[in-house]
């Protein structure tokens, strides 16, 4: 099938590659010229591990190509795979109009029998919009609409489209269904059909859930710190528990970053309250989880004090490991507030050439993470990079006089976490020297 890819950032670049590689015949195009032009010349616009291979291979094939110009993009395209991944603010509220204002461009261009999929995180309701928008704008043209919500992840966003354990898609007609079985059938064919509005509201649902299993964890968390319960050995109890099972998103650790699931608990608020309903359970979920993501910040004062004049190893500042993405950063909050209370930061990560605009000048980076280490009151692990787990520790105590390691989500408590020479902190958890 002749696919063109709307939206060529994350999403975009790793569906059009993928879908190449999967033998169809794509074509990308972004209105913005920086990631078209990184692509050209057969780089992603950022990092995902395999991504650049597999788009020069695509690109080598003559299965994946590029382009600004829309109308060569669209022409002879059986589907249009809107994939614009949606911007988050700081208040975790998705520009929406955005995606839409973008998707209505592509009317003009748009020819009879194209089906239109989108992918891009969008509020239940947007994809039924479209379709009346483009209803008005091109009266008597034969277009359809559909959803898929997207389920990629930072770092394992090839294997996710590649080998997804299922595909939600959202048809209005048995044609439809059956051109995007053809679509991905060389990927899955376990796929959950239902209406365009279920799949919509699937993917807030799904988010939303897993919002709540984080946060509810990190609160049972925080009362194994105060009564001496470790919350690996109560996470350990519930996942045996057939009623919940071994997957569940009931590990203790970080606050959930990054403006997707926060992202989605919104959309389901704004929902309820544009139909006068009332969440309870919903609508504390985001503020428990900003309050849990001051969770580092107390534990370093708790343990350490003033912080000022002290310095602070932070081990990772990437947003995930996988990725050399510093949006939304724990890591990089983290580092700014260490320097407002006057601590001295050194910092590693194995994919951060340089230290971003908002923190230069004010840290130190170190080519490894014993050189971060080095005479440093306290380690962070803000990044569970796989090399971490490489440091012993013994090498650790060599260079801090009196080892302080804070690893939200015990990463290298296997290592670090029963050491009577290291103060090993984690969420629900801390061992002190000696103990």
């Amino acid at each position: 099938m002749k696919v063109c890819v709307l939206g060529l950032w994350h999403l975009g670049s790793v569906t059009a590659a993928c879908l190449a590689a999967g033998g169809h015949e794509v074509v990308g195009f972004d209105f913005d010229e920086e990631p078209v032009s990184h692509l050209l010349a057969g780089r992603p616009p950022l990092f995902e591990p395999g991504l650049e291979e597999l788009i020069q291979e695509g690109m080598k094939e003559r299965l994946l190509g590029f382009t600004l110009d829309i109308a060569c993009a669209l022409e002879g395209a059986d589907v249009v795979w809107v994939a614009y991944d949606t911007p988050v603010d700081d208040q975790d509220r998705a520009d929406v109009e955005f995606v839409v204002e973008r998707v209505k461009r592509t009317f003009p261009f748009l020819r009879d029998g194209t089906l239109v999929l989108i992918s891009s995180q969008l509020a239940v309701g947007t994809t039924r919009r479209l379709e009346g928008a483009f209803a008005q704008a091109c009266p008597g043209r034969d277009v359809s609409f559909a959803y898929s919500p997207e389920n990629l992840r930072l770092g394992k966003a090839i294997a996710v489209f590649s080998r997804p354990d299922r595909v939600v898609v959202g048809v209005r007609s048995h044609i439809d269904r059956e051109r995007l079985r053809k679509l991905l059938s060389p990927f899955t064919s376990r796929i959950e059909w239902m209406s365009v509005e279920s799949a919509e509201m699937t993917k807030h649902a799904l988010n939303a859930f897993l919002a709540i299993s984080i946060t509810f964890a990190n609160e049972i968390a925080a009362l194994c710190e105060q009564v001496g319960a470790d919350a690996k050995d109560v996470e350990r109890g519930l996942k045996s528990e057939e009623r919940i099972g071994p997957k569940a998103y009931v590990a203790p650790g970080s606050a959930f970053t990054g403006g997707t699931l926060a992202r989605d608990v919104c959309f389901l608020n704004d929902l309820a309250a544009a139909h006068g309903l009332t969440t309870h359970l919903l609508s504390s979920v985001k503020k428990s989880n900003d309050i849990h993501r001051q969770w580092t910040r107390r534990m370093l004062e708790s343990l350490l004090g003033p912080l000022a004049g002290l310095r602070i190893a932070l081990w990772g500042l990437t947003y995930k490991p996988g990725t050399d993405t510093l949006r939304r950063s724990g890591s990089v909050e983290l580092a700014s507030w260490l320097i407002s209370q006057g601590a001295r930061v050194s910092v590693h990560d194995p994919a951060v050439k340089a230290i971003p605009a908002v923190l230069a000048g004010n840290i130190k980076q170190c080519d490894s993470s014993l050189a971060a280490a080095s005479g440093a009151a306290a380690v962070v692990l803000a990044t569970e990079w796989p090399e971490y787990q490489a440091v012993s520790a013994d090498e650790l105590v060599s260079v801090m006089a009196e080892p302080l390691v804070i690893d939200p989500n015990r990463f290298l408590g296997k290592k670090l976490g029963n050491d009577d020479r290291i103060r090993y902190s984690s969420v629900g958890y801390l061992h002190q020297r000696g103990e």
